[in-house]
């Protein structure tokens, strides 16, 4: 006899990216020539200064628990960056240190969503969301917000979609799968939109902020209407800019009272991140960000490729990015001229199967006809798996 599981989580669906990245692990194992494209996980280094702190906590004996919500000289670091880098004031119990930015986003949502809050989520959009806003038992509210309308959401958009019962609204900006970045007076046109529901609390996922092209400059939505910041929880950590996503540091700042809910949460999941890793984001974070020179510089260069090389091919457009190291193309036209092929998912699953490269479909991302490719690999594996997707 089959053991019940809870209706939660048989409404959950496990993480598209990971599963794909998993089958072409799979496959490379078997022998097969594959290139993934598909994880959001930068292909650089952990800069060695990070890497030492690391190994000295070690060495030193630091492998003890720790606060649940993190190191107070990692919070203090935490603090000093948003001061820094985003012109915010938070004191130490506004901010949370969590494994990983994923469980900063997990700590908010159980800890502010009720069985029937809706919550806001623009598409595309990262995964995860949706069936994080599930487990707390709210529902997700997709708003499409796609290639014409440059993959953001737009006023109007979302002032149909508040209502009595919303309660969370989530934007990501630089967003993941587009890359692309709300600018000052787009966030400021969506905030006095959300000025008129104060009981709606912003999820402002800021995990890419620093994973800009050209001369962009990043803008939080806090920094665009300042009367939002009782209302706003930043997301972030550091896996992203600081090549650290096996090291697993999230940390997010907000109104006293939510963090220390989110707080409560995590005490009774994981409770404290881990030590070692949390001394190693304090040489992150206090640390200039000079190593960012050299990555930034490399993934604007692959970016240029890759939309270039992806509107080269039949069926295909493409929009720029602003920034992260992901495109989002649209793939429509490819979808009706090869054989076989009805949707997204199709697609990838065709792609993988005649020429190795693993990408992700739109659909995962609550935008179907889309693909998401990740040019964080070699120029070497680019130039390879484009071939391979233009011989389709």
């Amino acid at each position: 006899m089959a053991n019940q599981l809870s209706e939660r989580i048989q409404r959950v669906k496990p993480s598209p990216t990971l599963a794909i990245s998993a089958l072409a692990g799979q496959l490379k194992a078997q022998g097969r020539d594959i290139i993934s494209l598909g994880l959001g996980e930068p292909d650089f280094e952990t800069p060695e200064h990070i890497k030492q702190a690391g190994i000295k906590a070690i060495e030193d004996g630091i492998t003890r628990y720790t606060p649940v919500d993190g190191m107070p000289r990692l919070k203090a670091a935490i603090q000093h960056k948003f001061k820094r880098d985003n012109n915010l004031d938070y004191e130490l119990n506004q901010v949370l240190v969590s494994t990983g930015g994923k469980q900063g986003i997990y700590n908010l949502c159980q800890a502010v969503l009720n069985e029937g809050d809706e919550a806001i989520i623009p598409a595309p959009y990262w995964v995860s969301y949706p069936d994080i806003v599930t487990l707390a038992g709210a529902k997700p509210v997709i708003v499409e917000a796609g290639q014409e309308t440059g993959f953001k959401l737009t006023p109007t958009q979302l002032e149909a979609a508040l209502n009595d019962k919303t309660r969370l609204f989530f934007i990501n900006s630089p967003s993941n799968p587009t890359g692309v970045m709300y600018s000052e007076q787009e966030l400021a046109a969506l905030g006095e939109v959300l000025l008129q529901y104060p009981k709606v609390i912003i999820a402002t996922d800021d995990i890419y902020e620093h994973i800009l092209f050209e001369d962009n400059q990043f803008v939080n939505i806090i920094n665009a209407v300042p009367e939002l910041y009782d209302r706003c929880v930043i997301l972030s950590g550091a896996s992203k800019a600081y090549c650290m996503t096996g090291w697993r540091i999230g940390f997010s700042a907000g109104p006293s009272e939510v963090i220390a809910a989110m707080k409560k949460v995590q005490s009774q999941s994981t409770s404290n991140p881990c030590s070692v890793a949390q001394a190693a984001a304090i040489a992150a974070l206090e640390g200039d960000l000079s190593f960012l020179t050299p990555m930034l510089k490399a993934f604007s260069e692959r970016h240029q490729y890759v939309v270039k090389r992806l509107n080269e091919i039949d069926g295909v457009d493409c929009l720029p990015s602003d920034g992260t190291f992901y495109s989002f193309p649209n793939v429509e036209g490819m979808i009706a001229r090869v054989e076989g092929v009805d949707n997204d998912t199709e697609l990838c699953s065709h792609i993988l199967d005649e020429t190795g490269v693993s990408i992700v479909p739109g659909s995962a991302f609550g935008l179907a006809g889309h693909v998401r490719l990740s040019y964080a690999t070699s120029m070497e594996n680019l130039e390879k798996a484009l071939d391979r997707i233009a011989s389709i």
